[in-house]
Parts: structure tokens; C-alpha cells; sequence
């Protein structure tokens, strides 16, 4: 190596690219209304019905971002 030098190294993705291919665990249910456009209280009927899945973690309701996309998905059908 050539004494002050440097080795190229790849260029380092931005926090913009990484976040876009980024997907949360979970959701809160002011986020799954805003996600989907599902109003509030419909998103916990669907929970009391069983339509949806649901984590729940002291008071924090918890909706797996998979759960949510499922509905969405079979929504379209």
C-alpha cells in the first residue's frame, strides 16, 4: 500500500434507503388507522373478532405489521 492512501471501500447506504426496505414488528393502533385508513374502532373490532392479531404488552396494543398487511391483502379479494 502506498503510504498515504487509502483502500476504495463500497459507499455506505443513506438512513433514507435503509428505512425505505425497512418494515416495523409491530404497529400501535393510531399507526394501523393511519397505515390503512381503517377507522379506530372498526381495527378493534376486527381484534375482538379474532380478524385480527393482536400482542399486547402492558396497556400497549401491539399489531404485527404482517397481521396488518394479511388484512389489507385479503380486503382486496
Amino acid at each position: 500500500m502506498i503510504r498515504g492512501s487509502r483502500p476504495k471501500l463500497p459507499p455506505l447506504a443513506s438512513p433514507t434507503d435503509i428505512d425505505a426496505r425497512l418494515e416495523p414488528l409491530t404497529v400501535r393502533v393510531s399507526t394501523a388507522v393511519k397505515l390503512t385508513g381503517i377507522s379506530r374502532s372498526r381495527i378493534y373490532e376486527l381484534i375482538q373478532s379474532g380478524d385480527l392479531k393482536v400482542k399486547k404488552i402492558g396497556r400497549s396494543t401491539l399489531i404485527p405489521f404482517s397481521a396488518l398487511k394479511g388484512l389489507v391483502a385479503s380486503e382486496d379479494d
